[in-house]
């Protein structure tokens, strides 16, 4: 149940980063066509930069988690593989525990970046956006990231507990994990 619920905010979180892309991608083509044609009386979009900057930054948070829970980090393999299974999900469980601790402390960060700005009420130059919205929008996305990360733990924990028990039982131990 648990597992499903992350499973699907992860998902629709990278899907929403993958929108946004979308958006500030057709924006970005909207603003330079316009100033491609100042001639004839159009612009750039007013603001652009702010816009494309704020959605960049939820896009990034927004990827994050769904990366961690689908194990697409980077690994090095080359020495890794020959190790064993058992050696493998180690790593995997230190690796997660150690990228959970960042994750919070992403997330610890983001959201004092948030507090500050909203107290002292800072906006972008042009549009007069508040900047701690975009906070807020990196901050939803880093905490999922801490939830999946933490989750990614208990999953590592699991697998190493599965493995231990096959060994004991004389199953087989060896290969990197799935």
């Amino acid at each position: 149940m648990i597992e499903r619920l992350i499973h699907r905010a992860a998902l629709s979180l990278a899907l929403a980063g993958g929108a946004a892309l979308l958006a500030i991608t057709a924006l970005t083509v909207i603003s330079v066509t316009g100033r491609g044609l100042i001639a004839v009386g159009l612009g750039p979009v007013p603001g652009d930069y702010e816009l494309v900057e704020m959605a960049a930054a939820f896009a990034i948070f927004s990827f994050l988690p769904w990366c961690q829970l689908q194990r697409g980090h980077v690994t090095v393999d080359l020495f890794m593989a020959p190790l064993g299974r058992r050696a493998n999900l180690t790593a995997d469980l230190i690796g997660n525990g150690l990228l959970t601790a960042a994750a919070g402390v992403i997330f610890w960060r983001l959201w004092l970046g948030l507090l500050d700005r909203q107290t002292f009420g800072e906006t972008s130059f042009i549009l007069g956006i508040p900047i701690w919205i975009g906070y807020l929008f990196a901050a939803l996305g880093a905490a999922l990231f801490v939830v999946v990360s933490g989750y990614t733990v208990l999953r590592s924990l699991r697998e190493l507990g599965e493995t231990a028990a096959q060994a004991s039982k004389g199953g087989p131990a060896g290969g990197p994990p799935s």
